[in-house]
């Protein structure tokens, strides 16, 4: 037995070396951790357990037979963080670059099965070039596999891809059907072609960090939610964030202990809104005042800066928060801040998180470049997110709320729950000087009478007391009191029971 029980710890240490020290070596080198380091920090101590460590692949092309790793380049497995099960598979680009061939994708594809059949989220540690080009078709094939599954898991199990090196082709639809995408500065990419193809079919040149890099993908193309510094803040990062989610699409988002009084009143937000109705403030301040311990998860912070969203808790139960900032384009929403916040909406409701959602928006954004570009349709998004959300819904108005954009964001007519506003709120169809000019064209040659009139309209409709009269508006609150007043109507939400007529599926406005 001893001799049985040396060979399958040397085994275990050849599959644990993956392609090897020196490969490890130069992985290292790039600031970068392996596989299994990049598992043993994302896990709790001593939970990890692997599947499939010795399963090798089966090509015989190219003198494969000869070139043989335990594990064929992913390391797959659960464990947990913080005592919760999470289903994670980590490449290895020290054997083949990470590419991905038929056994590599079978061994994903079991732990994806068993996350959807336990209920336990999957994470996928990604550092891949891509299809294992001496495989053929069959590589291709483990990839649709692969997508099939991240399409059916889709609602059911939160999704995480974090990218931790080059993911090029195939190896980039993957993490785009997931939840979230976090990529590491500097190491990782993200792109359909890299740089020689780009080169070659259409005579641009570009480095790798400017196609497909953190910053293009987290500030342009909005493929990613976040990027961070390194590997290991990455995985701390990913750990957090799973704090916030369910593990599946039946269970109610976790419930932390907390040590902030819900009915604690900040008086600062007494005056948050200046007196110049111009002039901007920055919401994160009210995000931070209403939340446990002022503690704010952000997702894209960096796309679409003129809307925001994230997730916080009150009374130690995750709340997904839609805020509009005014210190960018006024708080107007436009293609991408629609687009942002419609996914986001969406997520929440698929894994029933409470959404609240903080207004101050003067319209959407005019111009030719939005029109062309769609801001119709992409605005429905966030209308039809906001539409068939069935989870609890809590509004607060702390300054405009004009036009479509006033029920685009999660109005009373949108099935709100409870929908507050402050006593600065204007809610209207436009600001008081536009509506002025065209009820009262007559007068456009009579700057008195003009100033007199925007007054007039002023007065009466740029505050809350109409829409709060016709009974859109719940309460009007004294916004000191915000926080209490959110937490109270959450708790009273929380058996909440709303169902959406049958459907096979909806049709989004994509």
């Amino acid at each position: 037995m001893n001799k049985i029980l040396t060979e399958l710890e040397a085994r275990r240490g050849v599959a644990r070396m993956g392609g090897g020290q020196n490969r490890i070596d130069a992985q290292h080198a790039k600031g970068k951790l392996t596989a299994r380091e990049r598992v043993d920090l994302l896990l709790d101590d001593d939970s990890f357990e692997e599947f499939d460590m010795f399963k090798a692949h089966r090509c015989v092309d190219f003198g494969m037979d000869e070139q043989q790793f335990p594990g064929d380049g992913v390391v797959t497995g659960w464990g947990t963080i913080n005592g919760r099960m999470i289903y994670v598979y980590s490449q290895d680009f020290t054997v083949f670059g990470g590419s991905l061939s038929e056994t590599h994708a079978e061994k994903i594809c079991k732990i994806m099965d068993m996350a959807m059949q336990n209920g336990a989220p999957v994470i996928g540690l990604n550092d891949s070039g891509g299809a294992r080009i001496q495989e053929g078709v069959a590589s291709l094939a483990g990839y649709a596999e692969v997508f099939q599954r991240n399409v059916m898991a889709s609602g059911v199990v939160p999704q995480i891809s974090v990218i931790m090196g080059p993911c090029a082709g195939g190896a980039v639809y993957s993490p785009a059907m997931t939840d979230f995408i976090f990529m590491v500065k500097d190491s990782s990419y993200m792109f359909v072609t890299g740089p020689d193809v780009v080169k070659t079919v259409t005579n641009e040149i570009v480095t790798a960090e400017e196609l497909g890099g953190a910053s293009t993908h987290t500030k342009k193309s909005s493929v990613a939610d976040g990027a961070f510094e390194n590997d290991v803040i990455a995985l701390t990062e990913v750990r957090r964030l799973i704090d916030f989610l369910p593990l599946n699409n039946r269970q109610k988002p976790p419930v932390r202990p907390f040590f902030d009084d819900p009915s604690r009143v900040e008086a600062s937000l007494d005056t948050l809104i200046p007196q110049n109705p111009n002039q901007p403030y920055d919401m994160k301040e009210l995000i931070l005042k209403v939340s446990d311990e002022s503690d704010f998860y952000e997702i894209q912070e960096d796309f679409a800066k003129n809307i925001l969203t994230g997730f916080i808790r009150m009374e130690g139960s995750t709340v997904g928060v839609v805020a509009n900032q005014p210190t960018v384009l006024a708080g107007c929403l436009d293609i991408d801040a629609s687009r942002k916040a419609a996914r986001f909406v969406r997520f929440c409701d698929a894994f029933e998180i409470p959404i609240l959602t903080l207004v101050d928006v003067p319209g959407f954004l005019p111009g030719t470049s939005q029109e062309f570009g769609g801001v119709i349709k992409h605005g429905a998004k966030l209308l039809f997110a906001y539409g068939e959300a069935t989870v609890p819904k809590v509004t607060v108005i702390t300054r405009k709320a004009y036009g479509g954009a006033y029920d685009v964001m999660a109005s009373k007519h949108l099935r709100g729950d409870f929908n507050y506003a402050w006593p600065t709120a204007e809610i209207a169809v436009m600001g008081a000087k536009g509506a002025t000019e065209i009820i009262h064209r007559a007068a456009l040659n009579n700057q008195e009478k003009i100033t007199q009139h925007t007054a007039d309209y002023e007065e009466r409709f740029a505050n809350p007391f109409i829409a709060a009269e016709k009974g859109f508006i719940d309460e009007v609150i004294i916004p000191g009191s915000t926080r209490r007043r959110v937490c109270r109507a959450f708790a009273s939400l929380r058996g909440k029971s709303l169902k959406n007529p049958w459907k096979k599926h909806d049709n989004i406005p994509l």
